[in-house]
């Protein structure tokens, strides 16, 4: 097999590891299997300003999930993944989530940013920025600003469209004429790179 064939195939390896990295986090959060679910992020995963690591991460993740929810369930969708190099990417997973909170029935819409480093030839979770757009009990459909409205708490905007600078950019530029517009196409292997008009990668508010 030549070279080129390996890296292709090596490549769709590593695209089916990603993906499968994150249904294991709905899956084992949603099961709240902590062990299974802390093992999908390096072993040095940052958890707070002061505190790295898994165990960190486990009694994190444990202390939250018996304070604030009975159930939860997460379904992914839309996933796009494009690499830095072999042994790091960058992507973007949609997740639509449902949660059991006292006595209320929050859903929730958001996606997630995500990086992903391979170690030891296999793919982890380097980190997981939350970007919400809403949060509701499920008979009040979230319209209006402040769309985040956990129950007990004041409303308050989410970060779903702060990553993507056409959000502003489509509001502000309303057509000037009548005469359509050609539109350069994102390159397919620089889409989110494309979309995120070049900027730095945002950063992770650490608790």
């Amino acid at each position: 097999m030549d070279q080129q064939w390996q890296q292709r195939i090596e490549r769709l390896e590593a695209l089916d590891e990603i993906r499968q990295l994150a249904a294991k986090y709905s899956l084992s959060l949603d099961m709240r299997d902590l062990d299974a679910h802390v093992n999908l992020f390096a072993e040095d995963i940052r958890v707070s300003r002061d505190k790295t690591g898994r165990a960190h991460l486990k009694r994190w993740l444990d202390d939250t999930l018996r304070l604030q929810f009975t159930g939860t369930s997460h379904h992914i969708g839309n996933h796009i993944i494009e690499f830095d190099d072999p042994d790091h990417a960058c992507g973007v997973v949609y997740s639509k989530n449902e949660h059991e909170t006292g006595g209320e029935w929050v859903i929730m819409q958001m996606l997630y940013w995500d990086n992903y480093e391979r170690i030891d030839g296999r793919w982890y979770f380097r980190r997981r920025l939350p970007c919400y757009w809403y949060a509701t009990d499920i008979n009040k459909p979230p319209i209006g600003d402040m769309k985040m409205r956990w129950p007990g708490r004041e409303p308050y905007n989410g970060a779903y469209h702060e990553l993507w600078p056409s959000w502003n950019e489509f509001w502000r530029n309303p057509p000037q004429s009548d005469e359509p517009e050609v539109a350069a196409p994102a390159p397919l292997e620089a889409f989110l790179q494309t979309m995120r008009r070049s900027t730095e990668t945002p950063k992770i508010r650490i608790r």
